[in-house]
């Protein structure tokens, strides 16, 4: 089975009905969103889909350019294709999460090719599943958010922003109780220093978070050294990394106890799966973020987590744009907390692609709200100590035993 084309499919996507990125459950973000697809076509017919992150308009760009590189490749060979890859793009230095991207969506594709072929989905080519469904979470900005995903079969929700963190993750607590899993994740802009991400992680301790995520930037080595040895919370990180190489000193150091790799940008399934074993090696579970992804990655995603013995968790947007369920032929099943593993051949989704192109790409970039210290917004610093302080600290409320 040989490529005869790769084609790629921007797309602009609607704003989820709402995310945790901010203390509101709204973001600036949302308004840039785009998503990125491919498909290959072979010589017997078939077409495989994958998607593709990390700035979706520029991976696109990255994607037209390297199928000029793989007209003819034989399908079944997924890692010297996507070694040839990695050796195209060394002519423009370190290209981290486009270059990644770009191979993550043909990667992706190639498996899906490969399981269709073969009749089989592609947790089966996976090593086959060690679960037959995988549990997710959600996003809660709010006490009224969190308890209608509790209302809905959810069993655990991420509260995200730095703006009141410690009193809004306490007040959620109390409203849904210990037999939630809850999750905190403190990425900016602005990021936080490391001083206050040690103080703010000390004072979530009492809620037994399932994670605290991202407490600093991911390229602060010492500052994640400093939380880890002050927070007694499992971490978690790697969502803005796209190599094994980027990820490997906080797998080595202790610093994750829970790695996210995104499914769009990180290589691909290939990739992810030699992470998951490196993972493994070292006690640490996987989470695979999810957060700006469309619905093909989240397919990849739900069959690679259920092949792997340190799947964790997944991420989910829920409510989210209602053109999402139309982007695809059909939608993951999810109740009670959980998603079924597809059992259709390949991963078990098509793409629309009429749907696609009636929402050509408008803009994909914006500038999140609402995180910075009051007066200071029109500076954009990357990272800003909090100011005040003290009412960081002061305002939470000891959770419902």
């Amino acid at each position: 089975m040989k490529i005869t084309a790769i084609k790629g499919h921007l797309m602009q996507a609607g704003a989820p009905g709402h995310t945790g990125w901010s203390a509101t459950g709204k973001s600036a973000l949302a308004t840039g969103r785009n998503w990125f697809f491919v498909t290959i076509e072979t010589d017997n017919g078939l077409v495989g889909s994958g998607e593709g992150s990390g700035w979706p308009r520029v991976v696109a760009a990255a994607v037209e350019d390297l199928s000029r590189l793989l007209i003819g490749e034989t399908v079944r060979d997924v890692e010297r294709i996507g070694q040839k890859i990695r050796v195209a793009l060394m002519g423009h230095g370190q290209t981290g999460v486009v270059g990644m991207g770009a191979l993550a969506a043909i990667d992706m594709a190639l498996w899906d090719l490969n399981a269709q072929a073969l009749g089989v989905p592609v947790s089966t080519l996976l090593g086959g599943t060690t679960r037959a469904s995988v549990p997710y979470y959600v996003h809660a900005a709010s006490v009224e958010t969190a308890r209608a995903a509790v209302a809905d079969g959810v069993r655990a929700l991420k509260v995200g922003g730095t703006k009141d963190i410690v009193e809004r993750a306490y007040a959620i607590r109390a409203a849904v109780g210990p037999e939630i899993d809850m999750m905190v994740d403190l990425h900016g802009p602005p990021w936080l220093t490391t001083g206050d991400a040690v103080a703010i992680g000390r004072e979530l301790e009492p809620l037994h978070l399932l994670f605290l995520e991202e407490a600093v930037a991911p390229d602060d080595i010492a500052g994640w050294k400093r939380v880890r040895d002050k927070v007694a919370l499992p971490l978690a990180g790697g969502e803005r990394l796209a190599t094994l190489a980027e990820m490997r000193p906080f797998l080595e150091n202790g610093l994750f106890d829970v790695v996210q790799p995104d499914t769009g940008r990180f290589g691909g399934l290939t990739q992810m799966k030699k992470l998951a074993a490196m993972a493994e090696a070292c006690g640490i579970m996987v989470a695979p973020h999810s957060g700006s992804l469309g619905p093909v990655a989240e397919f990849a995603a739900t069959h690679f987590l259920s092949a792997i013995p340190n799947g964790l968790i997944l991420e989910r947007l829920e409510p989210d744009w209602a053109g999402r369920a139309m982007t695809i032929n059909t939608a993951l099943v999810a109740k009670d907390g959980l998603i079924d593993v597809p059992q259709g051949t390949g991963l078990g989704v098509m793409l629309d692609l009429d749907f696609v192109a009636s929402h050509p790409s408008e803009k994909n970039i914006a500038i999140a709200t609402g995180g910075w210290n009051a007066g200071t917004e029109d500076q954009t610093v990357l990272t800003q100590a909090r100011r005040p302080r003290a009412p960081q600290f002061l305002t939470r409320k000891t959770p419902t035993p």
